[in-house]
């Protein structure tokens, strides 16, 4: 249909008898398909995301996540994992189990603490937007830090603790990251 400029819409235009005869004889001996009374819908598209703009001065004072580690996280040298109030203790259990097939990952491997959780913040959002369901975010063993340390794996598992979409995360399977890696289960929107 053509528009016009009004932004309304015209009829389309009318073909001259020549035309509709030449139509005609190139389609040949066909019939239309019999309606079987089915609507066929087009995708449902996602809502566009508004895009927060940040400071030059402070680029990261809008993400609102907090570099406190919780008393449950703070000098634990054992496996660490995080089941969201009101989520079934199975989804725990599949999780550690490779259930969900990992669907993205991000690796923060020798970033600073700010560029991580920009970087983490940035895909959370993109994962979110994709409607991905499980992720893995390698945050190191820390073997190569000041204090041989692992200072993103505790950050890394407070901040996804603070943001309302994440379900659950465990330690990864030795053969997806071991100690190094957190397997993340994401709420899915609703469309």
């Amino acid at each position: 249909m053509q528009k016009r400029k009004g932004g309304g819409k015209t009829a389309p235009p009318s073909l001259s008898d020549d035309e509709s005869s030449l139509f005609r004889t190139s389609i040949g001996d066909t019939r239309p398909l019999p309606d079987n009374g089915k609507t066929v819908f087009p995708p449902h598209l996602p809502w566009p995301v508004l895009r927060q703009n940040r400071t030059d001065a402070n680029p990261l004072a809008v993400d609102g996540l907090s570099d406190h580690i919780p008393l449950e996280l703070a000098g634990t040298e054992e496996e660490f994992f995080f089941l969201r109030p009101g989520v079934a203790p199975l989804t725990m259990k599949r999780l550690r189990r490779g259930y969900w097939a990992i669907q993205a990952e991000l690796d923060l491997h020798g970033m600073t603490s700010d560029e991580a959780r920009a970087c983490l913040i940035e895909f959370l959002d993109e994962c979110k937007q994709l409607g991905l369901r499980c992720v893995r975010v390698i945050h190191g063993k820390g073997l190569s830090s000041r204090n041989r340390e692992p200072v993103l794996k505790l950050k890394a598992a407070s901040w996804l603790m603070q943001r309302a979409e994440i379900l659950a995360f465990c330690q990864a399977r030795p053969m997806d990251g071991g100690s190094g890696a957190v397997i993340v289960l994401l709420k899915v929107a609703r469309r």
